[in-house]
């Protein structure tokens, strides 16, 4: 099984950071989807960074990336997880919405199964805090046509992790404990997903 992480946004993406300018949205997917990735990769599984450069990268290049390799590897056996920080605001002032989720594309398919993973993951490794769920469908994920969950071939996983623009969320994104928590859900639900759990 080949894992694509894709680290959402770039250096001259307007706007994506905390009210206070702290957090970074694509500074802090990079620094957690590197993680991620060193973890996979300790554990022996094949991975590796869809933008590995600082520059935004566009999402139809992003997508033609996951292609080449989903093509590569084969479509099957091969899943990509797209890592951001969710924002209720305009990043101008605090708000109140929390929590994590995950989105996939509408309809049922091997990505809402990796999604599934990643929500048990996250209920371990999150206690204490908000997971925001959908099961209007059945599952736990929400559903949405997001480009790069719309045109990649293989199965595609977007995470929001938290809220930038929530005080709560903010300082736990931001503490050793919560960086450590958004890590591990992440390998440990991947990991659980190619086990078969």
């Amino acid at each position: 099984m080949k894992i694509l992480l894709d680290n959402g946004h770039g250096i001259e993406t307007p706007g994506k950071r905390s009210p206070d300018g702290v957090l970074l949205e694509y500074a802090y997917n990079r620094e957690i989807a590197s993680a991620i990735l060193e973890h996979l990769q300790l554990r022996g599984i094949d991975s590796e960074l869809v933008v590995p450069e600082e520059a935004d990268i566009s999402l139809s290049e992003r997508c033609r990336r996951i292609n080449v390799a989903a093509m590569r590897n084969g479509i099957a056996d091969t899943a990509v997880i797209s890592i951001h920080v969710n924002a209720a605001g305009n990043g101008q002032q605090w708000m109140n919405a929390t929590g994590w989720c995950a989105y996939t594309y509408p309809g049922h398919s091997q990505s809402d199964e990796i999604a599934t993973c990643l929500y048990k993951s996250a209920k371990r490794y999150l206690k204490g805090q908000r997971l925001r769920t959908d099961y209007s469908d059945d599952d736990p994920d929400f559903e949405a046509p997001f480009y790069i969950l719309k045109h990649t071939y293989c199965a595609a996983v977007l995470t929001e992790n938290m809220f930038m623009d929530a005080l709560p969320d903010y300082r736990f994104l931001l503490s050793d404990e919560g960086k450590r928590a958004i890590v591990n859900l992440h390998v440990d639900g991947i990991q659980n997903y190619i086990n078969g759990w």
